[in-house]
């Protein structure tokens, strides 16, 4: 169980943060969770006078209600704005250090689910990933410095808007950082098509307990370095001609498998 692993190691917590800097969000699903979650300052919400979306006007009130100023652009000047006419200037999600990730984790009465991705530096994938770990209930998720894209306005329209909710943290060494989560009482499990283990074998102790998960990259997978630090590799077993699965989709049915072995949704 998770409790087995405990351990009263203390480690340095970094200074990371999110930078300074602007990003132009769009999309009504990423505008919309940005300003719920209110993670990241607001700074102005730009929208075309003319466009006829009805989710814009949901948007501009919402946005006025929360104390974001509201620009109406016309039909030349928001020419530029992005379909449906509307983009929200913002500054950029705050990002963690391993320690406050693990201190600000809560401990429910299921096992804690973190997301580690070696070398995955595709937004569009990061953003899916994103997506799934929050639908999936992850209490984090855990991106290297090197080999991993920044928090972008790409990563927040590929999640729909989940990055805003999913708290990020970033460390240099992402085999050290699974052996510190080790030492905090985390099972540390990987996914890689190549493993004998089949996901749906996992014992019940390992699926019950507080569990880091690492994918890694198309093609290249878990580097080695990594792989060592991994308690149990996870195949997801194919029926079909077609080797291998995206990245975000192997993370889809892990993710929610290891949900589905540990109780309902709520």
């Amino acid at each position: 169980m998770g409790a087995e692993r405990r351990s009263s190691r203390r480690f340095a917590r970094p200074a990371y943060g999110g930078g300074g800097g602007s990003e132009r969000i769009t999309g009504l699903n990423p505008i919309r969770e940005a300003l719920a979650a209110r993670r990241r300052e607001l700074r102005r919400l730009d929208v075309r006078v003319d466009a006829t979306h009805p989710g814009l006007v949901e948007l501009a009130e919402r946005a006025r209600k929360i104390g974001v100023r509201v620009r109406e652009l016309s039909e030349a000047d928001g020419d530029r704005l992005a379909p449906p006419g509307v983009e929200l200037d913002a500054g950029p999600l705050p990002e963690l250090g391993l320690e406050e990730l693990i201190a600000t984790s809560p401990e429910g009465p299921g096992p804690r689910t973190l997301v580690a991705l070696d070398g995955v530096e595709d937004p569009q994938n990061l953003g899916a990933i994103a997506r799934v770990a929050e639908s999936a209930g992850a209490e984090g998720l855990i991106l290297t410095h090197r080999h991993a894209p920044p928090l972008s306005a790409a990563v927040a329209r590929a999640s729909a808007g989940a990055i805003e909710w999913l708290r990020v943290a970033r460390v240099p060494n992402l085999a050290r950082a699974l052996e510190v989560l080790q030492g905090e009482g985390f099972w540390v499990l990987g996914a890689d098509e190549q493993a004998t283990d089949s996901l749906y074998d996992l014992p019940d102790r390992l699926a019950s307990a507080d569990r880091v998960v690492v994918f890694g990259a198309e093609g290249r997978g878990l580097r080695p370095g990594v792989a060592k630090r991994i308690d149990r590799i996870l195949r997801i077993p194919l029926r079909g001609k077609v080797a291998s699965l995206n990245v975000s989709t192997a993370a889809s049915v892990v993710l929610f498998e290891l949900g589905r072995r540990t109780g309902p949704a709520g």
